[in-house]
């Protein structure tokens, strides 16, 4: 689902959009669709760290980053989305 100008910077290799929409069970399990699984080179076993953006002291955004690109820095990895 690409949306208005995020959609024209995804198709020159960066920016983002909304990709899906998830549901929580009731187990606080989510499924990340095959689509974005492979888009993002997402195997089985793969580590994600949870990254939690706060506004006003509560979470407003939250996103999952793979440990591998930890070690490059969290601030250099993310930093585009703030811009």
């Amino acid at each position: 689902m690409k949306q208005g100008n995020a959609g024209k910077d995804q198709e020159k290799g960066s920016g983002c959009c909304i990709e899906a929409v998830l549901t929580v069970d009731d187990r606080g399990q989510i499924v990340l669709p095959k689509q974005i699984r492979k888009k993002a080179g997402m195997k089985t076993g793969d580590r994600l760290a949870l990254i939690v953006w706060e506004a006003n002291n509560k979470v407003c955004c939250v996103g999952l980053i793979k440990a591998e690109n930890l070690n490059a820095g969290v601030k250099g990895v993310i930093s585009p989305f703030f811009e």
